[in-house]
């Protein structure tokens, strides 16, 4: 059986890590809580930058733009924050959360 090779920076720490490294500023998308049929399982990762650079995923894709925007303005001084998607949320529909679940995604400024 051959062993898995894991390259650290498929890993959205890691990246984040690394892009603090090399001077840029980073925030941190993690999904703290998932109800229902949610594209991502609680504690998955998304690292953005100041520009908008992302690596990772907290939907599978189906909210990471406005995540995204979140986190830019984050970066830019904002408060960490709660963002809330779900089927009833009139937001999650037009970004394209139909699943059927909820998710709760915390977004902090990497320092």
């Amino acid at each position: 059986m051959s062993e898995l090779t894991i390259n650290p920076l498929d890993d959205p720490l890691a990246i984040a890590e690394a892009w603090r490294k090399a001077g840029r500023d980073v925030a941190l998308a993690t999904v703290v809580e998932t109800w229902g049929s949610a594209p991502r399982p609680a504690g998955s990762h998304l690292v953005i930058d100041a520009d908008g650079n992302f690596e990772g995923s907290v939907s599978g894709g189906c909210v990471e733009g406005a995540v995204i925007a979140e986190a830019v303005d984050v970066i830019g001084g904002g408060e960490p924050r709660i963002l809330e998607f779900g089927v009833a949320d009139e937001t999650a529909w037009r970004v394209g959360l139909s699943c059927g679940g909820r998710i709760k995604v915390f977004v902090e400024k990497v320092d």
